[in-house]
């Protein structure tokens, strides 16, 4: 017998012999509201914890649910807010619709809040439900409709799937809906994605289905986000990079990582969203002046951590990045590893405020005069080939020190 978190003691989980999830979700319910035994092992924790909070806010689960827009200003702030992100998930939005078209899934996209800011149309008729849910400025959160997959994201930050009964309210069970976060480079959640059906199974995985496209909208969304840094692109295969599985982080300008995503914490070993600055020269085992090469490359470079894992890393600056200033290189950075044929071992001197692109200019102007005006050599010490190595020089100061 074991005590479980509703104050009753109950026996243990007894997992398993019901022969359909469908069974198992009705055991599930019956212990739960009917006996107020928590059903451990038969639902996942995700439904368990959504069906507690749920109870707080209403104990009638055959209460009928109005799929109500939010007000006309909570929707205009909802829209504003997230302009950024309906802007970049557009391309991503529309593939995944294209290929969920011969399924009967409808794809939709929330705030932070779980406000609707995008829904798969759905046509009136039998599926009189997703008619009323696939609206913009409906909220799906817990408290309007009780346990779903995009409020429980929302509620939990957490990727969740929900089926039938799963959900809280009876009239909902109709619904099999799975949903993924997607968060900003401050960690902070700013859009949930959804691939729902009604009155009808899943033909493929949706979990996995929904997590590839949430995490594309979210590389995106970081990326466009670090106008001021130089954002890394990096895995352990050339091929991966600019796929759903490629690292990616962002340095700021003192040489620190500021951000990463999911992919690029595992690969570097650090915790995502990154509470606070971490030197990006202990990481990478590679300083400033190595990034700065990098970002001229037209390919992948190799790179050799400081764990020892062997990388293929694209260094990328972006065009907002024109407009930084100050980004000076501490005489105590150390020199590029050997292993790396980004740059020459020599220390860095002092460098006055400037630009990126300005301070990339001035890379490229030094290592040739320190070569003797041999443009072969000092391209293959920056890791850059001689085409990229002429049309850096032959930008105006001007624009070198925008």
């Amino acid at each position: 017998m074991s005590v479980n978190s509703l104050g009753t003691t109950a026996p243990a989980p007894h997992q398993v012999f019901a022969p359909t999830h469908a069974e198992r979700v009705q055991r599930a319910r019956t212990d739960f509201f009917e006996r107020g035994l928590r059903p451990s092992g038969l639902i996942s924790e995700a439904v368990i914890q959504s069906w507690m909070r749920c109870l707080r806010v209403s104990s009638n689960q055959r209460q009928k649910v109005a799929f109500e827009p939010v007000s006309a200003s909570r929707q205009h702030a909802a829209r504003e807010r997230s302009r950024g992100l309906l802007e970049l998930a557009q391309p991503p939005l529309q593939t995944l619709e294209q290929a969920l078209s011969g399924t009967g899934a409808h794809v939709l996209l929330t705030n932070g809040d779980g406000v609707m800011l995008y829904a798969t149309p759905a046509p009136t008729g039998p599926r009189m439900l997703m008619h009323g849910v696939a609206r913009a400025g409906v909220c799906v959160a817990e408290a309007q409709v009780g346990t779903n997959a995009p409020g429980i994201v929302v509620a939990t930050g957490q990727a969740c799937t929900v089926t039938g009964s799963e959900h809280y309210f009876e009239g909902l069970h109709a619904l099999r809906c799975a949903a993924a976060p997607i968060r900003n480079a401050q960690g902070a959640l700013v859009g949930v994605l959804d691939v729902t059906v009604e009155d009808q199974a899943f033909g493929f995985d949706p979990a996995a289905m929904v997590g590839l496209y949430a995490t594309t909208i979210e590389n995106a969304l970081l990326r466009a986000q670090a106008r001021d840094q130089l954002v890394l692109r990096f895995q352990t295969h050339p091929s991966l990079l600019g796929s759903p599985l490629e690292g990616l982080a962002g340095i700021a300008a003192d040489g620190s990582l500021v951000w990463t995503n999911e992919a690029g914490a595992r690969l570097l070993g650090c915790a995502a969203p990154v509470s606070q600055p971490l030197s990006a020269l202990e990481l990478l085992a590679i300083d400033m002046r190595g990034l700065l090469g990098m970002a001229h490359a037209e390919a992948a470079r190799p790179l050799r951590l400081a764990s020892g894992l062997g990388l293929w890393v694209q260094a990328q600056l972006c065009d907002g990045a024109l407009a930084l200033v100050g980004w000076e290189l501490p005489a105590a950075q150390l020199a590029l590893p050997e292993v790396q044929p980004v740059v020459q071992d020599h220390r860095p001197e002092q460098l006055p405020a400037a630009t990126l692109r300005a301070h990339s200019r001035q890379l490229i102007q030094q290592t040739l005069a320190e070569q003797g005006g041999n443009v072969q050599r000092t391209a293959r010490l920056l890791g850059i080939s001689r085409g990229t190595l002429y049309r850096r020089l032959r930008e105006p100061e001007a624009q070198a020190g925008v």
